[in-house]
């Protein structure tokens, strides 16, 4: 569960934002929030993703610390588990001292949110990301739910996300990674 700070920020404050502490934070509607430590699962399946996913883009498209910044009427940014950039992105981000991913640069290619146990985390990856990844751009979102052992994968279409589920023996699609073999079971188990 995150906790909140109480302070409101423009997205340029935030960006400025230093309280020296190692504390991670997303801004959601201006408000600073705390984000928890992953628990172990969820930090496993992440990279045992990353890892799967470097046998078809390079380390410099990959990312577990870029932060999306996400239009609406407040400042909010997204720090997914994982990213997935595209090649002129990964350049753009070369040149810069922070891994925010703003408004004028173009969307990532992919995003992995592993869900966290509470329906807090679940309403934030399934409700809240889904239609701030869409409004972003983001070609492709994966939702990892080791809680209800199944990933959904959300694929942009005029806009809008498609949805595909999939469980056990399944094999994932992905128009991101077409060439990909992982089944749910080998992504939810990170074998």
């Amino acid at each position: 569960m995150s906790a909140t700070t109480g302070t409101k920020l423009t997205l340029e404050e935030y960006l400025k934002y230093e309280n020296g502490t190692d504390n991670q934070y997303e801004l959601v509607a201006g408000e600073l929030i705390i984000m928890p430590p992953e628990s172990p699962k969820n930090v496993q399946i992440a990279l045992f993703l990353l890892v799967n996913f470097l046998k078809f883009v390079p380390v410099n498209q990959l990312s577990n610390k870029a932060e999306i910044v996400i239009s609406g009427f407040r400042a909010t940014t997204r720090v997914p588990d994982l990213v997935v950039l595209t090649d002129e992105l990964a350049t753009i981000l070369q040149g810069t001292t922070r891994s925010t991913i703003t408004l004028d640069m173009p969307p990532p290619a992919l995003v992995v949110e592993v869900v966290s146990p509470g329906k807090a985390n679940e309403d934030r990856d399934y409700r809240y990301k889904r239609s701030e990844y869409a409004a972003r751009g983001i070609a492709e979102y994966w939702i990892v739910d080791p809680q209800a052992n199944k990933i959904t994968v959300l694929t942009l279409v005029d806009g809008l996300y498609e949805e595909s589920i999939f469980l056990g023996n399944t094999v994932i699609v992905s128009h991101i990674f077409p060439q990909l073999q992982l089944t749910a079971e080998q992504i939810l188990n990170a074998e």
